[in-house]
C-alpha cells in the first residue's frame, strides 16, 4: 500500500513537473514569437528590437511594446498586433491643443480682418455707374458647378465645424442629448453630401481650368493690389483677374486634398493614401516614412483634413465677402450670370473688350471716348 502511495506521488510530481516545463515552453515561446514580431514595424519612428527573453527583461519588453513594435495575432485584423501606437499621443495633442484654438483664432481673425478693411475701404462701387447694358459672364452649367460646390461646401463647412468645436461651444448651449442627435445627423450630411461637393469641384476644373492659366495681365494686377485698396484704379484682366485665379488654384488643389483625405477616413484602413504619398515624396529626396500604421494613416488623414478645411473655410469667407457685401455687382456674375457692361470693363476690361468686339459692339474706354475694338 505504501509502495503504491508512493509511487502515485512520483507519478504526480513528474506530471507537475511536465506541466510546469509545458508552461514555460509556452512562455518561452510566446515571448520569443513577439520579439520577433518586433521586425514587423507599422509605425514611422519604429525601431528594430530584440527581446532576450531571460529574468529581469520585464523593462525592455515594455519598451519595445510602448516604442510600436507588433506582435502576431491568429486572427484576420493584423492591426490587433499592435498593442500601443505611440503616434497617438501626438495625434491626441494635436487635436485637442494647436488644432483647436488656432483654428479658431485663424476664423476669428479672418473675420476680424474684413470688418476693418470693409470700415476703412468700404464697398467697392462701379465708379462710371451701372449703364444698364449687360454681358454675359457665366452660363448655366458653371453657375450650376459654383452654386453646387458653394452649397455643398457650407454644409460640409458646418457639419465639420462641429466635429472639431461642437463639444466645446454647441454642447454646453443644447445640451448632451440634443448635440449626440444634431451630430449623428451632420455626419451623415458630411458624408454624403461630400460626394456632392467633388462632382462640382470636377466640372468647376474641367469648365474652367483654360482660363485659370497665368498670362501677362497677372503681374500687373497683383502690383496694383487689383485696385482693391485704392478708387480708380482698374487693373487689365481677362475673364479671370489674378486674384481669382490664384482663388481657383487654391480650391481644385485644396478641395482635391481634402477631398482625398475625407475618402481616406470615409472608407478606413482601405486606402493608406498618405503611406503612397510618402511614397511619391520620396523619390524627390523627401525621406519620410512609408510603413504607416494602418491607426497612424488614418490619424493623418483626420489631422490634415481638419487643418485644410479651416484654411479653405478662412479663404472662402474672403471669397464670399467680395462676392458680396465688399464688390457692388459682384454676385450678379452668378447669380444670373449676367454682369452691367461698367462692372466689366471696370474689373475685366480685356475681357469685357473682346466680349463687345465678339457681338459687335461699341466700347467705351475707361475715361474716354465711344470707340470699336476690332476682334483679335
Amino acid at each position: 500500500m505504501l509502495r503504491a502511495t508512493g509511487r502515485t506521488r512520483k507519478l504526480r510530481l513528474s506530471a507537475l513537473l511536465l506541466t510546469l516545463a509545458a508552461v514555460a515552453g509556452a512562455l518561452l515561446f510566446v515571448e520569443l514569437g513577439f520579439a520577433d514580431g518586433a521586425s514587423a514595424q507599422l509605425g514611422p519612428s519604429t525601431a528594430t528590437r530584440q527581446v532576450t527573453p531571460g529574468v529581469g527583461n520585464d523593462a525592455a519588453l515594455w519598451r519595445a511594446v510602448h516604442s510600436g513594435v507588433s506582435g502576431w495575432v491568429s486572427i484576420p485584423d493584423r492591426k490587433a498586433g499592435l498593442l500601443i501606437q505611440p503616434q497617438g499621443e501626438t495625434w491626441r495633442a494635436v487635436r485637442n491643443g494647436p488644432l483647436l484654438h488656432d483654428g479658431a483664432y485663424l476664423l476669428g481673425a479672418v473675420v476680424v480682418a474684413l470688418a476693418i478693411f470693409f470700415l476703412w475701404r468700404g464697398r467697392i462701387r462701379v465708379e462710371d455707374g451701372f449703364s444698364g447694358r449687360t454681358v454675359t459672364r457665366f452660363g448655366p452649367i458653371e453657375r450650376f458647378a459654383h452654386w453646387l460646390i458653394a452649397v455643398s461646401f457650407v454644409v460640409l463647412g458646418l457639419t465639420g465645424l462641429n466635429i472639431t468645436f461642437g463639444r466645446h461651444v454647441l454642447m454646453p448651449l443644447i445640451g448632451q442629448p440634443t448635440f449626440a442627435a444634431v451630430s449623428l445627423w451632420a455626419k451623415y450630411l458630411h458624408n454624403f453630401v461630400a460626394f456632392a461637393f467633388i462632382a462640382g469641384l470636377v466640372v468647376v476644373f474641367v469648365r474652367w481650368v483654360t482660363e485659370n492659366i497665368p498670362d501677362k495681365y497677372d503681374a500687373g494686377w497683383l502690383l496694383r493690389g487689383g485696385g482693391m485698396f485704392a478708387k480708380g484704379v482698374h487693373p487689365p484682366a481677362k475673364k479671370f483677374n489674378a486674384g481669382q485665379k490664384i482663388l481657383f488654384w487654391l480650391i481644385v488643389l485644396g478641395g482635391g486634398s481634402l477631398a482625398a483625405s475625407g475618402l481616406d477616413l470615409l472608407f478606413p484602413f482601405q486606402l493608406a493614401m498618405f503611406s503612397k504619398t510618402f511614397v511619391f515624396l520620396n523619390l524627390f529626396g523627401a525621406n519620410l516614412p512609408t510603413n504607416l500604421a494602418p491607426v497612424h494613416e488614418m490619424q493623418l488623414a483626420s489631422i490634415w483634413h481638419a487643418i485644410l478645411a479651416l484654411l479653405m473655410i478662412a479663404l472662402i469667407l474672403g471669397h464670399v465677402y467680395i462676392g458680396t457685401l465688399g464688390m457692388e455687382g459682384a454676385f450678379d456674375a452668378m447669380g444670373t450670370g449676367e454682369v452691367d457692361v461698367s462692372w466689366a470693363r471696370e474689373h475685366h476690361s480685356v475681357w469685357a473688350e473682346r466680349q463687345a468686339a465678339r457681338d459687335s459692339q461699341p466700347v467705351i474706354p475707361l475715361g474716354g471716348k465711344e470707340s470699336v475694338t476690332p476682334a483679335e
